[in-house]
């Protein structure tokens, strides 16, 4: 665990199909965010382009590329002069013919740490992401090192150890998995990233739209308070439309930072652009976790049956 307290950033914007733009307008953002004091901060996911997998269409793997590639080779180099960390999500050419939703973190002198691949990819209508996205991979590395040990098993959970404090990252339909949170938060982690794009239907915003945001935002917060942890979640803005008939989809922001009490830090109450910043003290973590020691009272010898699919008849 960290035991400094550090200052966190999440931006919540829109992304048009101007990928130059788009690009433009994060980085004024990002700078925005750190003289406002941000040592860590995260963008949406698949920031640099609008939400493709509104519908299915081969040409829109040509927005993928390699990381480290262009638009990270870029990041890099801004978090070295602003002296910052960056989580960086975006869509992801791993290989040919493999694709991933992915999220690069790179450190604040600059450093490409690492990459998380969503782990849960979702399918509904106006999220088609199983067409896009492969997820990421469980696979043990057993690779031998070069004084000849094993190296550790890998997960597609992780936790970077950056220059102001150790990060979990995971993606939008990651946030409605308690495991997910669990195991990185196990892993070390002082706070966990949720970079998101979610929205509503717009023949459904009348009816469920305020309980939507309520069921998002909680999910999220009982995962601060269930680990300890901090949790900061940046979502996307704005109407984008795509296929005839389907009127798009109204990305609807209310992004926020929460405390492992689960308070609110920072938040943004609406869909406009907004940059929120929140400072963290680990001294909150180690608090909380003594007076609700859930760690300590996990009982690990009997979770063998959350392994199942499903356990009923």
């Amino acid at each position: 665990m960290t035991s400094r307290p550090f200052t966190v950033g999440i931006i919540q914007d829109s992304a048009s199909s101007d990928a130059r733009a788009t690009l433009d307008q994060a980085i004024a953002h990002v700078r925005e965010a750190a003289a406002l004091g941000a040592q860590i901060i995260c963008l949406k996911e698949l920031f640099n382009a609008p939400y493709f997998c509104k519908s299915q269409h081969c040409e829109r793997f040509d927005i993928a590329e390699p990381i480290p590639g262009p638009t990270t080779d870029v990041m890099q180099k801004l978090a070295r002069e602003l002296d910052v960390v960056l989580v960086v999500p975006l869509f992801e050419k791993q290989a040919m013919g493999v694709y991933r939703n992915s999220a690069a973190i790179i450190d604040a002198d600059g450093s490409l740490l690492g990459v998380y691949r969503k782990m849960h990819i979702p399918d509904d209508p106006l999220f088609n992401e199983k067409y896009y996205f492969a997820p990421g991979d469980t696979a043990h590395d057993d690779r031998i090192d070069r004084i000849g040990e094993v190296a550790k098993q890998a997960s597609g959970f992780r936790v970077w150890k950056t220059k102001y404090a150790n990060i979990g990252v995971l993606i939008c339909w990651d946030q409605w998995y308690p495991e997910a949170a669990r195991i990185t938060s196990l892993l070390g982690a002082d706070i966990l990233f949720y970079p998101t794009a979610i929205g509503w239907h717009p023949d459904e915003k009348s009816e469920f739209g305020a309980a939507q945001v309520d069921a998002w935002r909680t999910i999220q917060r009982s995962h601060a308070i269930a680990n300890g942890v901090y949790v900061a979640s940046p979502n996307r803005i704005g109407h984008e439309d795509d296929e005839p008939g389907t009127r798009g989809i109204e990305f609807f922001g209310h992004s926020f930072i929460a405390d492992p009490f689960g308070r609110l830090l920072a938040d943004a109450p609406n869909t406009d652009e907004a940059i929120l910043i929140a400072r963290c003290d680990p001294k909150v973590i180690e608090e909380t976790r003594r007076n609700w020691p859930f760690l300590r009272d996990r009982r690990i010898d009997a979770y063998a049956p959350i392994l199942s699919r499903y356990l009923g008849a």
